[in-house]
């Protein structure tokens, strides 16, 4: 696909929409979650804990053998560990972010939208960890989320939004996507428990945008690069997403212990089995649209793609619903 031609007016006005729009439309982490009430208290016996198909866990018939109670306590640790994951994941973004901005010239309106996604994150942050605050003190629910690797090298990772930007916004990508498409895809099987799904709404609400501007960002510095930088990204690219998307998506040995899931599953759950890695490419249709909006998944990238197994047909349009194919 050729790359498509940037359009430096049309940026700052779609810039200045996604600005307009977190002030118009904006959630509080304590006021727009009613934590306190009764309908939203996690409860042992609810059986809207227990996965749906959207998540590789819910789909493997060693989940959907388990006890009623067994899947619910899976679904309960499941949920608070991808909140743990996703509020550390974000605490990098708002740090690369600072890093950012901290030289950015007066005037550039990429720095008041940034400001606007940052203030959100933080209400995010928020969400999810009092979500795996409830669960800790109800049930002794503890998850580790992202692997301890990730964690020690956090404030290292954070210098890529000063010195490698492009390389940053990348990661962002390859961390907001996978999330996205499973709450998206929860919400579309009819939702979950009523506090997981409210925090689910408001979380696809606001990284909408979000995701909206890394697009944006990236197709006006990819489209500034040369050739030597442009081949670089086209490596880094589905390197990054393949990568953060594991990082995210599979939890760390200690939090598969505390689940019950054995070795022999998780492998087959992330990512050596038909149905598994189904799911993968699913997550990166979007991302897929995007590399070729940017002309980027072609020639060694797009072995690359292949090798990783996220390649696919692209989205038609962000957003698209993908049919799950889990015989393919």
């Amino acid at each position: 696909m050729v790359q498509e031609a940037f359009d430096a007016v049309a940026y700052e006005a779609h810039l200045r929409s996604l600005s307009e729009a977190s002030v118009r439309l904006s959630f509080n982490a304590f006021t727009d979650v009613p934590w306190d009430d009764p309908a939203y208290a996690w409860r042992e016996d609810d059986p809207q804990f227990v996965l749906s198909e959207a998540d590789v866990i819910g789909a493997h018939p060693w989940y959907q053998a388990l006890p009623l109670e067994r899947q619910i306590a899976i679904g309960m640790f499941r949920f608070a560990q991808i909140a743990k994951v996703g509020r550390q994941f974000e605490q990098v973004l708002i740090g690369g972010m600072m890093h950012h901005l901290i030289g950015m010239r007066t005037g550039n309106p990429e720095f008041r939208y940034a400001m606007h996604e940052v203030t959100e994150e933080t209400h995010h942050i928020q969400m999810f960890q009092e979500a795996v605050n409830r669960a800790h003190e109800r049930f002794g629910i503890d998850p580790q989320g992202a692997p301890t690797y990730f964690q020690r090298l956090a404030p290292f990772i954070t210098q890529a939004g000063l010195y490698l930007p492009t390389v940053f916004f990348i990661g962002i990508l390859a961390g907001e996507e996978p999330i996205d498409h499973l709450q998206k895809s929860m919400i579309r099987d009819g939702g979950r428990q009523p506090l997981i799904s409210r925090i689910m709404q408001i979380h696809i609400a606001e990284e909408a945008r979000h995701i909206s501007f890394a697009h944006e960002w990236l197709a006006k510095n990819v489209a500034a690069a040369g050739p030597v930088k442009r081949f670089f990204l086209s490596l880094a690219y589905p390197a990054a997403m393949w990568w953060l998307c594991s990082m995210i998506m599979k939890p760390t040995r200690r939090d598969l212990r505390a689940m019950g899931i054995p070795r022999r599953v998780a492998r087959e759950m992330w990512w050596r089995s038909p149905a598994s890695d189904a799911h993968r490419r699913e997550m990166f249709g979007d991302v897929r649209l995007l590399a070729d909006r940017l002309g980027i998944r072609r020639g060694p990238a797009r072995l690359l793609w292949t090798l990783l197994r996220i390649d696919g047909r692209p989205s038609r349009y962000r957003g698209e619903t993908h049919e799950r194919d889990l015989a393919a």
